[in-house]
């Protein structure tokens, strides 16, 4: 039961860059419209389960939403670059890998030898899948080397803020439904601040509030999942929706792949999904 709780985030978060693609606007203002749809899943979730809050919880849920802001603000920015494509797969694996170094070495969610083993299996897998993913031919014009080097330099900046929002929940050990009122009022302070001078309020923001429901149901179950299986486990299981994003974005969005960035692409994926997937092997006893 708990397993199938943590994969309800991997069909919410896996349509959130088509979602997000189909409605429009730049960056700034689909993370803007996010944070809005995140605000409301907050203020229900609030209004109906009561969740005790506390300043621990006020504070650490804000600076964790701070956090988030500067990981979706720039992740969108990669898949302006880059495609979402290439963008999810990449950021799947970068944020897998951080998240799972900080289960290993903050939270010592690595207890023996066969945990140790399968958890440096799993981050070889991630390594090669992104690295696979990210291979383009020389002949392909239709992602310039430039777009993918911004976008790779981008999606690191990404990965630490996504790391940020997940490590200080788990380390500041907060309540799954407390935290995600303050951790929505955190991403719109963000988004706000980012979006200074980038016409934040326009018909895409209002648009992109529905990305913002699809994250706050996943948001919920993560942390839900979180507090049953771990960090390292919960996120990986989470981020599984690359299959939903990058072939949804080739087919739906008619995003352009060469046949051998098409087999990279499908890899690359693959490895990071057996990445996953090793990591929950690695939670089972």
């Amino acid at each position: 039961m708990v397993i199938l709780l943590a994969l309800i985030p991997m069909f919410a978060w896996g349509s959130i860059g088509l979602v997000s693609g189909k409605l429009g606007g730049n960056a700034y203002q689909q993370t803007l419209g996010m944070t809005f749809g995140a605000l409301v899943f907050g203020v229900g979730t609030l209004l109906v389960m009561h969740p005790a809050l506390d300043s621990k919880t006020w504070l650490l849920g804000i600076i964790s939403g701070l956090f988030w802001a500067l990981g979706q603000g720039q992740q969108f920015q990669s898949m302006k670059y880059m495609g979402v494509s290439m963008t999810m797969p990449i950021s799947t694996g970068m944020q897998l890998i951080a998240t799972t170094l900080a289960g290993a070495l903050l939270f010592h969610e690595w207890h023996n030898g066969r945990d140790v083993t399968l958890g440096i299996l799993a981050l070889a897998l991630l390594i090669i899948g992104a690295t696979l993913t990210s291979r383009r031919e020389q002949n392909d014009d239709v992602t310039s080397a430039s777009g993918v080097s911004k976008g790779i330099r981008t999606l690191l900046i990404s990965t630490a803020g996504y790391a940020g929002y997940t490590i200080i929940v788990n380390a500041g050990q907060l309540g799954a439904l407390a935290v995600v009122m303050p951790q929505s009022v955190g991403m719109i302070i963000g988004a706000l601040l980012m979006s200074i001078g980038h016409q934040p309020f326009a018909k895409a923001t209002v648009k992109n509030i529905l990305t913002g429901l699809l994250w706050g149901t996943g948001n919920v179950f993560m942390l839900l999942s979180m507090a049953k299986v771990g960090l390292a486990v919960s996120y990986s299981l989470s981020q599984m929706g690359i299959v939903i994003s990058t072939f949804g974005s080739i087919y739906l969005l008619g995003e352009r792949k060469t046949h051998k960035e098409m087999i990279w692409v499908s890899w690359g994926s693959a490895l990071v999904i057996l990445g996953g997937v090793v990591l929950g092997i690695m939670k089972a006893k």
